[in-house]
């Protein structure tokens, strides 16, 4: 049996940007859900959290797993859930692009602690100014909507 323990963060905003997300309870139950959905597909969340306008989700990857099959999974089957379950107004749905990078195992305490804080993090700064910062951080290049 291989050993395997490589950590992805995941960050990925609703369709358009919408504050789909608005409320904390509405938050609290996708997050969840998305736990428990991805918990019985033998993905391994570690840590999620997000704010008005997306989600930020660190994963131990399995030895069978890839990056596009975990947001494939995670992304398709919470938007249906949302929408079944109507906690949005309008028809929620994810945005098709996501960021996915690697941590080291002696920065998971900081990536968990980044997650945790969401809500005080966007008190002062936007998902766009988040995103420029991943961006740059990172060195993606902007894609173009």
């Amino acid at each position: 049996m291989p050993f395997v323990k490589i950590y992805i963060h995941f960050v990925w905003s609703t369709k358009n940007r919408e504050p789909f997300l608005a409320s904390k309870e509405v938050r609290q139950q996708v997050w969840q859900h998305i736990r428990e959905n991805a918990q019985k597909k033998g993905i391994f969340v570690d840590f999620i959290n997000g704010y008005h306008d997306h989600c930020h989700c660190l994963v131990s990857l399995g030895v069978d797993q890839t990056i596009e099959k975990i947001m494939q999974l995670i992304k398709g089957e919470s938007s249906f859930w949302i929408n079944k379950n109507q906690l949005t107004e309008q028809k929620f749905e994810w945005q098709d692009e996501y960021f996915a990078v690697s941590v080291s195992e002696s920065m998971i305490d900081r990536v968990r602690n980044y997650i945790r804080n969401q809500e005080k993090h966007h008190a002062k700064k936007t998902f766009q100014d988040e995103y420029d910062e991943f961006i740059a951080k990172y060195g993606f290049e902007k894609f173009k909507d």
